[in-house]
């Protein structure tokens, strides 16, 4: 999913080894965002005010990263929620219901103070990103990555990505009359599941 894949961007972009909470909720806003606006319902959410660059980011090579503990529960509970919801896998929606208030913390609890979100009303501008277009930059023609470009985004070597497309666990297409592999953004996005402990 393109806020997880963002997420882990985030992380290597600060040169931490484990992926945080707040950057699974900047990862999801970036996803969704236009020009560094993110809209939540009737929040509008400023990623420049959140020092999110998300005109040009480039991750680091070679910086692997895990999720924290508090991120895993933060997954546990989207896929719950996901669950609940009737859905396969968990998409951005589901990450962003899975934020907590009643004590909010970091990134959530500033969005909260700043905009006046509760917990219900949170819930509720959340629950309108399925129903809402997607960005420009989602719309229209799929995406398509080189296995490089895939690996980066996942945080594996690119060795990994062509043992999936080998396997047939990864649909790739080549290029016509050429070697060069692309694989779809929306399969790559497929490969990734809930984790449930």
């Amino acid at each position: 999913m393109e806020g997880l894949q963002r997420a882990i961007t985030l992380a290597k972009l600060r040169g931490a080894d484990e992926v945080e909470p707040d950057d699974v909720l900047l990862g999801c806003l970036w996803a969704i965002s236009r020009f560094g606006v993110a809209r939540v319902g009737p929040y509008l959410i400023d990623l420049d005010e959140l020092r999110v660059d998300w005109i040009k980011s480039k991750i680091q090579t070679g910086v692997k990263v895990a999720y924290s503990e508090a991120t895993v529960v933060l997954l546990d509970r989207a896929a719950a929620i996901a669950r609940a919801d009737g859905a396969e896998t968990v998409g951005i929606a589901h990450l962003l219901a899975a934020f907590p208030l009643s004590k909010p913390k970091g990134v959530i609890a500033k969005l909260c103070e700043r905009h006046g979100i509760g917990s219900a009303t949170w819930r509720a501008a959340v629950a309108t990103l399925d129903t809402e277009s997607a960005p420009a930059s989602q719309s229209g023609s799929a995406e398509y990555l080189s296995p490089e470009q895939a690996a980066e985004l996942l945080g594996v070597h690119q060795q990994t990505i062509r043992g999936y497309i080998r396997s047939g666990k990864l649909p790739a297409l080549r290029i016509a009359g050429e070697r060069a592999v692309r694989i779809r953004r929306e399969n790559l996005d497929r490969l990734l599941e809930p984790l449930t402990i």
